[in-house]
């Protein structure tokens, strides 16, 4: 816990600074996460491989007697962007008014995913969000970096503002929540596994998900001798930009062309709050078809390259409902359809090897490990998520080799730079280093190292400050 923020947050309780009057202060932390393997796969129902990282997002909420919202945001401040934001009901209640609200000004497109939480609570509990309520937040995960920084703001917010009204949230219910702010107001096509890994995450472990929509399955301790670190590439990575809208896109074009050739009802599935498209055979998820089957019977009928006129003419819609089809791009349809088959099993293979290393501590299971780690990065290439930056990157882990205790390294998130995963020997930091002086010299971004892990959400809990 950081006592530095608590003791700031007991200070101004105590002055009546932003916090006053009779009501409780609540503060949660959630932290970035580091997806080790499936990074993008989610939303075609993969299995993902999550670990937490020692940076956080802190938000401290207290009810108000205003009748409305008032935000404050440090790391927003310091960036030159709005610094506070004020909200009342006839902006929080209607989604589109918020949407347009919060887009109408760069400076303050970062309420999206706080205002959004608060958009979701005032939808759920009315009565309890009737009083408002000031929130103050301070993050220090790092922007567009493929670290999931909007999910940490998003659970840290609505952890805390719910506990503030009188309401628990935790675990799925809390990360199914966040997932749906992102989704609906801040518009960004992200699957559930980011809001997952930081919220139930916990230190020193690495966390199986199937994401359909998300089974947690049990932690993961990686072996004594392993260890898990992250190189940002300083090349920024966003979940709304076009490059990952046009490979989640790509994905489900291809799962619309398999489920034709097959006589495949897709139809709107019925009581989600996330809407979604599903069927009788693979529930609506590639991941739920084997690599055999993919190649024996469907690789063949897909298209490398295709265009939104040609795939509605044939195909009729689009079944995601996050990434409506543009006029002139070139989608992969292929690649990022074999991609969701693929990376499914080779996540399974990785989840597999890592819980048997755990009790075996084989080097061989380790090297099969880095290999999945490396076909994986060679993968997000061939999606259209690759990049010069963590090319460069992932060259240097090679280069270094398991010889100097360097297993394997893959592009994370939505790719499109962002963030390197690194698999090493524990005793492999000074090597981590050296890769992170060799890229700095290079002069290709401003690197950044993250190394350890931090509980999530649920395992911090809330502070209560009366």
């Amino acid at each position: 816990m950081d006592r530095n923020f608590v003791k700031t947050m007991e200070a101004w309780r105590a002055t009546g600074e932003f916090f006053a009057g009779p009501d409780p202060v609540h503060i949660c932390r959630a932290p970035g996460r580091l997806d080790l393997m499936g990074g993008n796969d989610d939303y075609t129902g993969g299995l993902v491989f999550e670990s937490t990282i020692r940076e956080c997002t802190y938000a401290a909420a207290q009810k108000n007697r205003k009748g409305e919202v008032v935000v404050r945001n440090r790391s927003a401040r310091e960036k030159g962007w709005a610094g506070e934001l004020t909200a009342g009901p006839d902006l929080l209640l209607h989604a589109d008014r918020l949407r347009d609200w919060v887009n109408s000004d760069p400076g303050r497109r970062w309420g999206a995913y706080v205002l959004g939480v608060l958009h979701y609570l005032y939808l759920k509990y009315p009565e309890s969000m009737g009083a408002g309520l000031n929130i103050y937040l301070d993050s220090e995960v790092p922007l567009n970096r493929g670290v999931s920084s909007s999910a940490a703001v998003e659970v840290s917010v609505m952890k805390a503002a719910a506990a503030a009204i009188g309401v628990e949230m935790k675990g799925m219910e809390l990360a199914q929540a966040c997932q749906w702010v992102e989704n609906t107001i801040a518009g960004a096509a992200c699957g559930i596994m980011d809001q997952a890994a930081v919220t139930t995450g916990r230190a020193g472990h690495v966390m199986p998900m199937v994401c359909q929509p998300c089974h947690v399955e049990e932690l993961i301790k990686l072996p004594e001798d392993l260890h898990v670190w992250g190189i940002d590439s300083g090349v920024s990575h966003q979940v709304s930009g076009i490059e990952y809208e046009a490979a989640r896109a790509s994905a489900f074009m291809g799962y619309k062309i398999i489920c034709d050739k097959e006589g495949v009802g897709v139809v709107s599935e019925q009581g989600v709050e996330i809407p979604r498209y599903t069927d009788a055979t693979w529930n609506g998820y590639l991941a739920n078809l084997s690599v055999s089957a993919f190649r024996w019977h469907f690789q063949h009928l897909l298209p490398e390259v295709m265009y939104m006129e040609e795939f509605l003419e044939a195909h009729h819609f689009h079944p995601d409902p996050f990434t409506p089809l543009k006029a002139r791009v070139a989608y992969r349809v292929l690649a990022n359809t074999k991609y969701a088959v693929e990376e499914n099993q080779r996540v399974i293979s990785f989840a597999e090897l890592s819980r048997g290393a755990a009790h075996s501590g084989s080097r061989r299971a380790y090297e099969m490990m880095g290999e999945m780690m490396y076909r994986s990065h060679v993968a997000y290439s061939e999606c259209g998520l690759g990049s010069t930056a963590t090319d460069h990157l992932v060259s240097l882990c090679r280069s270094q080799g398991i010889a100097k205790g360097i297993y394997g390294a893959k592009i994370t998130g939505g790719g499109a730079g962002g963030t390197v995963a690194i698999l090493a020997s524990r005793d492999a930091g000074e090597v981590v280093h050296q890769i992170l002086r060799d890229y700095t010299e290079a002069g290709m971004g401003e690197p950044y190292l993250f190394e350890g892990s931090s509980d999530g959400a649920d395992a911090f809990g809330v502070v209560v400050i009366p």
